[in-house]
Protein backbone atom coordinates (compact mmCIF):
# COMPACT_ATOMS: atom_id res chain seq x y z
CA UNK A 1 0.00 0.00 0.00
CA UNK A 2 1.36 3.29 -1.28
CA UNK A 3 2.19 5.97 1.68
CA UNK A 4 -0.46 8.19 0.42
CA UNK A 5 -3.34 5.60 0.62
CA UNK A 6 -2.35 4.45 4.07
CA UNK A 7 -2.38 8.63 4.90
CA UNK A 8 -5.59 8.79 3.63
CA UNK A 9 -6.53 6.05 5.73
CA UNK A 10 -5.55 6.87 8.22
CA UNK A 11 -7.69 10.21 8.35
CA UNK A 12 -10.82 8.33 8.26
CA UNK A 13 -9.77 6.98 12.01
CA UNK A 14 -12.03 4.19 13.69
CA UNK A 15 -14.43 3.93 16.59
CA UNK A 16 -12.96 3.33 20.07
CA UNK A 17 -12.66 -0.67 21.00
CA UNK A 18 -14.71 -1.04 23.89
CA UNK A 19 -11.81 -1.54 25.96
CA UNK A 20 -9.85 1.41 25.03
CA UNK A 21 -13.42 3.18 25.75
CA UNK A 22 -13.45 1.33 29.14
CA UNK A 23 -9.84 2.21 29.92
CA UNK A 24 -10.55 6.14 29.27
CA UNK A 25 -13.79 5.81 31.67
CA UNK A 26 -11.84 4.54 34.39
CA UNK A 27 -8.85 6.88 34.38
CA UNK A 28 -10.76 10.10 33.88
CA UNK A 29 -12.86 8.72 37.13
CA UNK A 30 -13.20 11.87 39.95
CA UNK A 31 -12.23 14.45 36.70
CA UNK A 32 -14.25 17.48 36.40
CA UNK A 33 -14.13 16.86 32.56
CA UNK A 34 -15.29 13.00 32.45
CA UNK A 35 -19.00 14.04 32.33
CA UNK A 36 -18.15 16.23 28.97
CA UNK A 37 -15.96 13.46 27.60
CA UNK A 38 -17.60 10.74 27.91
CA UNK A 39 -20.60 12.29 26.31
CA UNK A 40 -18.77 12.52 23.05
CA UNK A 41 -16.45 9.22 23.73
CA UNK A 42 -19.41 7.30 21.29
CA UNK A 43 -18.64 9.45 18.10
CA UNK A 44 -15.12 10.05 18.45
CA UNK A 45 -12.63 8.69 15.54
CA UNK A 46 -9.65 7.94 16.65
CA UNK A 47 -6.35 6.43 14.89
CA UNK A 48 -3.43 3.91 16.58
CA UNK A 49 -0.54 6.26 17.32
CA UNK A 50 3.15 5.04 15.34
CA UNK A 51 4.63 3.96 18.91
CA UNK A 52 6.03 0.71 18.39
CA UNK A 53 2.75 -1.51 19.40
CA UNK A 54 2.71 0.19 22.89
CA UNK A 55 -1.30 0.79 22.32
CA UNK A 56 -0.97 4.63 22.13
CA UNK A 57 -3.98 5.95 20.18
CA UNK A 58 -4.49 9.84 18.83
CA UNK A 59 -8.71 11.58 18.83
CA UNK A 60 -9.32 12.72 15.11
CA UNK A 61 -10.00 16.51 15.22
CA UNK A 62 -13.74 17.75 14.13
CA UNK A 63 -11.87 19.90 11.23
CA UNK A 64 -10.42 22.41 12.88
CA UNK A 65 -6.72 22.39 13.88
CA UNK A 66 -5.58 21.85 17.59
CA UNK A 67 -2.48 21.66 19.82
CA UNK A 68 -1.53 20.20 22.75
CA UNK A 69 -3.13 21.53 25.95
CA UNK A 70 -2.54 19.21 28.96
CA UNK A 71 -2.41 15.95 30.69
CA UNK A 72 -6.14 15.49 32.48
CA UNK A 73 -5.07 11.91 33.49
CA UNK A 74 -2.44 9.46 34.56
CA UNK A 75 -2.31 5.48 35.75
CA UNK A 76 0.40 2.78 35.20
CA UNK A 77 0.10 -1.35 35.34
CA UNK A 78 2.24 -4.16 34.51
CA UNK A 79 2.43 -5.99 31.67
CA UNK A 80 1.65 -9.36 30.85
CA UNK A 81 5.93 -9.67 31.10
CA UNK A 82 6.44 -7.89 34.45
CA UNK A 83 7.52 -4.30 32.56
CA UNK A 84 5.70 -1.38 34.13
CA UNK A 85 3.31 0.79 31.28
CA UNK A 86 2.53 4.31 31.93
CA UNK A 87 -0.43 5.71 30.54
CA UNK A 88 -1.56 9.44 30.15
CA UNK A 89 -4.80 11.08 28.40
CA UNK A 90 -4.20 14.28 26.77
CA UNK A 91 -6.57 16.84 26.13
CA UNK A 92 -5.69 20.05 23.43
CA UNK A 93 -6.09 23.91 24.20
CA UNK A 94 -10.06 23.03 24.06
CA UNK A 95 -10.19 20.13 26.86
CA UNK A 96 -11.20 17.79 23.36
CA UNK A 97 -9.74 14.64 24.07
CA UNK A 98 -6.35 14.87 22.43
CA UNK A 99 -4.84 11.08 22.62
CA UNK A 100 -3.66 7.97 25.37
CA UNK A 101 -0.29 7.71 25.24
CA UNK A 102 1.21 4.57 26.49
CA UNK A 103 4.57 3.90 27.41
CA UNK A 104 6.21 0.66 27.74
CA UNK A 105 9.58 1.28 30.01
CA UNK A 106 11.68 -0.75 27.59
CA UNK A 107 9.98 0.27 24.56
CA UNK A 108 8.53 -2.75 24.03
CA UNK A 109 5.06 -4.01 22.36
CA UNK A 110 2.97 -4.59 24.92
CA UNK A 111 2.17 -8.54 25.47
CA UNK A 112 -1.55 -7.74 26.97
CA UNK A 113 -4.10 -4.24 26.51
CA UNK A 114 -4.86 -3.41 30.38
CA UNK A 115 -8.87 -3.76 31.02
CA UNK A 116 -9.78 -1.28 33.71
CA UNK A 117 -9.41 -3.03 36.65
CA UNK A 118 -5.97 -3.55 35.63
CA UNK A 119 -4.67 -0.03 36.30
CA UNK A 120 -3.61 1.99 38.96
CA UNK A 121 -4.93 5.52 38.51
CA UNK A 122 -2.08 8.41 39.68
CA UNK A 123 -3.05 12.06 40.96
CA UNK A 124 -2.52 14.40 38.31
CA UNK A 125 -0.86 18.07 39.69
Amino acid sequence: MSEESQLSKASHGRPLRPIERELVEKMLTGNDLKQGIEATLSSALVEDMQDGGMGSIRFLPSGRSRHFGRVIAKAEYTDEDGVLVSIVINVDRENELYEVDFWKVNFEPLKRYPRAPDIKIEAVP
